[in-house]
């Protein structure tokens, strides 16, 4: 879609903003493959996503406040050259999957062409103000999306490289023990809050983000992979989600009890 604007907004920031459309409407575009980092924390969960991003960028310190406030100006940052890119009048392109996971929201998952002809998530991260991470698919023209997220992770390394954006103020001495207790803290806090497989098993073609992230052996980027590759082709049968990547026999062998499939032709529902 030629001719988007931006829309100001004060909750926005670099991955996710609304969009005016040309047919009037106005959704909430999140970036294909880019995470910025957050600056509007307003609850717990924004408040551990905002430490999981200073963590990976190796915001260090021994004052864990003031290195929190360091990295949300970087967020901020962002937010602003986002505004600065998409001052003029963008192309946007999107399957209008669902950026939550669900099926009720206006929060769809985009790539967008800036005016200069430059995709937007690659120019954030080469500037150091994203890092390489988050849902990718196939792209408008047709190229590979794994090689696109290829792209911005070696993209991600030059900008560390360079200490360009965020990267300008990492402690490399840290950035490794850093990274180490943010894994095992999320490996303890998965091990106890996981819930439950919903009774009678999921459709992975309907199913929310939550929903698939309970079935065993699934984490949050798989379960987005498989809500990416749906938007591209329902799944028919167990066997369909092998065309996913991380997805493999013995994974099949494990959720396959808990899955179910909605015919697309039919109301008839098949187990498998």
């Amino acid at each position: 879609m030629p001719g988007c604007t931006l829309v100001q907004a004060a909750w926005a920031d670099g991955d996710s903003f609304p969009v005016h459309l040309p047919d009037g409407r106005t959704i909430t575009a999140r970036l294909y493959g880019a995470d910025c980092i957050e600056w509007h924390v307003n609850d717990e969960t924004d408040a551990r996503r905002l430490r999981a991003q200073r963590r990976y960028f190796g915001i260090g310190g021994d004052d864990a406040n003031a290195s929190m406030a360091k990295a949300k100006g970087f967020g901020e940052l962002a937010a602003k050259r986002t505004r600065e890119l998409l001052s003029k009048p963008f192309t946007l392109h999107t399957a209008f999957s669902d950026a939550r996971g669900g099926s009720a929201s206006d929060r769809f998952y985009v790539f967008i062409t800036t005016a200069e002809g430059r995709d937007h998530a690659t120019v954030l991260v080469e500037e150091g103000l994203a890092r390489a991470l988050g849902l990718v698919r196939r792209l408008p023209d047709g190229s590979d999306g794994e090689e696109y997220r290829n792209k911005l992770r070696d993209l991600e390394l030059t900008a560390a490289a360079g200490k360009r954006g965020v990267w300008a103020s990492t402690d490399w001495k840290r950035l490794s023990s850093d990274r180490a207790v943010e894994r095992a803290e999320n490996a303890e806090i998965s091990s106890f809050l996981k819930p439950a497989v919903p009774v009678g098993g999921i459709n992975p073609n309907t199913a929310t983000l939550e929903e698939i992230e309970t079935l065993p052996g699934i984490g949050e980027n798989l379960a987005r992979r498989i809500i990416a590759a749906r938007a591209d082709q329902p799944f028919v049968s167990l066997e369909d989600l092998l065309r996913i990547k991380g997805v493999t026999p013995k994974l099949l062998n494990k959720i396959g009890s808990s899955l179910h499939f909605n015919d697309p032709d039919s109301s008839s529902k098949t187990k498998r």
